[in-house]
């Protein structure tokens, strides 16, 4: 389901108007109606806020489907020449990416330094600033298998 859905129905479930929403979230009812109707979208942060509000998760509020994804970093297996990772005797894993998980062994230890790396990577990727590209990761990692 895509954000504005999801923003809608989670919203109505409460009981909530577009401006007792906004009234929590401290914004115009103007900005959740273009959430709803897919005009812009919050920043992560934002949905973070919404998610507290609207008492759901915030890994709901991002609109990924984590199953295509790497299950240690959340890199998705769409990008061009992603290497799988490898089990201890060679076998490919197809949960995880090669930076993550080579010959059996995972490279982090943490979602700390896990982020730490690979947040530049990200933000490299996509545009994002390193504020936008830490929370972002602080959000998906621990939707992520292997750190569950």
């Amino acid at each position: 389901m895509s954000f504005k859905e999801t923003l809608s129905k989670a919203r109505e479930q409460r009981g909530m108007t577009q401006q007792e929403l906004s009234d929590k979230l401290y914004v115009t009812r103007q900005a959740v109606s273009r959430w709803e109707n897919g005009e812009t979208e919050p920043s992560v942060d934002m949905r973070k806020l919404i998610a507290n509000v609207l008492d759901v998760p915030v890994i709901q509020l991002l609109d990924i489907d984590v199953s295509e994804l790497c299950q240690c970093c959340g890199t998705p297996f769409t990008v061009p020449n992603m290497p799988h990772g490898t089990d201890a005797d060679g076998e490919e894993n197809i949960e995880y990416c090669k930076w993550c998980y080579d010959g059996g062994k995972f490279m982090y230890s943490s979602e700390e330094e896990l982020i730490e790396k690979t947040a530049p990577f990200l933000m490299e990727a996509t545009g994002m600033s390193q504020d936008e590209a830490v929370s972002f990761m602080g959000v998906l990692v621990p939707n992520l298998k292997h750190w569950q």
